[in-house]
């Protein structure tokens, strides 16, 4: 008996399964990683490119100056408590809880006098905080 050889053939790969995998395991990564920027805590504040400013009924404007003295809506507070801060919010806050409580610190203020005000709107109910920061030099001028 004769027996043939066979003629051997060359195994394929084949590349779709693998391909498929990779692209789920890219997707995964893309999906999870997070995109932080870490520092070493070198911070310059308070400039920013902000819009101009509107007035708003539901505004509470809070002023804090370098030596921790407070001013709502241009109305000096005579105190320096939580509990002093937080009566005049209640008075000021014309739209009540929905109010907005705007703080404009002084760049140099000492950062209690902003927790102070921070903990008299909690205090007063109103959670709605956000800070007022000057336009940088470049975009004062124009």
């Amino acid at each position: 008996m004769k027996f043939r050889s066979r003629g051997r053939e060359e195994p394929e790969i084949n590349l779709i399964p693998f391909i498929d995998v990779l692209l789920v395991v890219v997707i995964f990564l893309m999906l999870s990683t997070t995109y932080t920027k870490f520092s070493e805590l070198q911070i310059t504040l308070p400039t920013a490119e902000a819009q101009a400013k509107h007035d708003f009924p539901k505004e509470v404007l809070v002023a804090v100056s370098v030596d921790g003295r407070y001013s709502i809506n241009g109305v000096a507070i005579p105190g320096k408590s939580v509990e002093d801060v937080a009566q005049a919010l209640v008075k000021a806050a014309k739209a009540g809880t929905e109010s907005v409580v705007i703080i404009h610190a002084d760049a140099n203020a000492v950062h209690q006098s902003v927790v102070i005000v921070m903990e008299a709107a909690s205090r007063a109910g109103l959670s709605q905080l956000t800070f007022a920061t000057q336009a940088s030099g470049a975009s004062a001028t124009r």
